[in-house]
């Protein structure tokens, strides 16, 4: 599994955003590219800032599906949402690809024994979890647009 704490997986990464442009349409889904990038932002949020977005845990999301945000497996076309994450008002372009490339790179530069505070839904994470699971959404909403 890719991680973007890997050089080879955060330049790819970054290279792909490149690739985007204002136009672009989805394989699937709703968002446009621009709420894409501003979506995508959130989990490195999470991630780098704490902020929990008022996301809410249970025993049955811990159970079965934190191990899937890492793991090897791809995410489905069209999963659902969850509402605190959904972007539906129209986003700048310019301005959410500079600050997901900025978030990105601040994420990658965390060192492998960095302290992240626990996932507001998944709890507990190694460094090396919230790199596979933020390059695995990340590579999603990518393939979502073609790059």
């Amino acid at each position: 599994m890719e991680s973007l704490f890997t050089t080879e997986s955060y330049a790819k990464t970054l290279d792909r955003i490149d690739a985007l442009t204002p136009s672009q349409k989805p394989q699937w889904g709703k968002m446009t590219v621009s709420q894409m990038l501003a979506h995508c932002q959130k989990p490195l949020e999470i991630a780098l800032y704490n902020k929990d977005f008022g996301l809410k845990s249970n025993f049955l999301i811990r159970a079965f599906f934190k191990k899937a945000m890492y793991d090897d497996s791809s995410f489905r076309k069209n999963m659902p949402t969850p509402k605190r994450f959904k972007v539906s008002e129209p986003k700048d372009f310019t301005t959410e690809k500079a600050a997901l490339k900025k978030l990105i790179e601040a994420f990658h530069q965390l060192t492998p024994d960095a302290h992240l505070d626990p996932h507001p839904v998944f709890g507990k994470l190694t460094t090396e979890q919230w790199g596979k699971m933020q390059y695995k959404h990340l590579n999603h909403h990518l393939n979502q647009f073609g790059v």
